[in-house]
């Protein structure tokens, strides 16, 4: 039996964010249609802390497959050399039950995770939205903003995020990356104020973003 073993690296190759939105397009459609069988995901807290593990199959009509991801999710990570969410995302045959495919599950949840973001404002936003507002700057702060500029036509984003020193590490590497203008805010109202859209993508437990900063017809993806 063979078995395909996808790292970050191959996941991100073959799953381009444009490609991914539709995706996802295609997934929720056939959500709503009652082709989806997806349990509520189990979730397994770690003592000592905010650490979790969590397991969410599913399994999609149509497809000869199904799947489930294994995460696990360390907030403390943030900042290191290690990600916050790792895990794999393990794909059987509907047939034998063979396994097919071992996946880096924190790639596929990466772009994933954004990518119905990134739907939600094609559908939701003005069309002309231009102004992005990114509350955080992790993994998630990243690849929402490639999202948002598969469905929008960005031309200035401002991200908050503490400690700041990420902030800056962010506009820096983002800025060059996609050659437009990435703004450091001082607070997370000076990154709201004016936005057209705002993306919050950190785990923070308390309120960042108050609604009398949100300027009348934005779009907020709350993550």
């Amino acid at each position: 039996m063979k078995v395909l073993i996808a790292d970050q690296k191959l996941v991100t190759e073959l799953l381009p964010m444009d490609e991914a939105i539709e995706v996802m397009r295609r997934a929720l459609l056939l959500l709503q249609e009652g082709d989806v069988v997806m349990p509520l995901r189990s979730m397994l807290a770690l003592p000592g802390g905010d650490r979790v593990m969590g397991l969410m199959p599913s399994y999609v009509g149509g497809l000869e497959s199904v799947g489930v991801k294994v995460v696990a999710a360390f907030p403390a990570n943030f900042g290191t050399e290690y990600d916050t969410h790792q895990g794999v995302v393990l794909l059987f045959d509907t047939e034998r039950g063979l396994l097919r495919a071992i996946v880096d599950a924190t790639a596929v949840t990466a772009i994933r995770t954004a990518a119905v973001s990134g739907l939600a404002t094609d559908l939701l936003a003005r069309p002309d939205a231009a102004k992005l507002a990114i509350i955080g700057a992790g993994t998630q702060a990243h690849t929402h903003l490639q999202a948002m500029l598969a469905v929008r036509p960005i031309e200035r984003v401002r991200v908050f995020s503490v400690p700041e020193e990420s902030a800056r590490q962010y506009a820096a590497r983002q800025s060059a990356l996609h050659g437009l203008p990435v703004e450091v805010a001082a607070t997370a109202e000076e990154a709201v104020r004016d936005a057209d859209i705002v993306c919050t993508v950190t785990t923070a437990t308390e309120p960042l973003v108050h609604g009398d900063w949100v300027k009348p017809g934005a779009h907020i993806n709350a993550v």
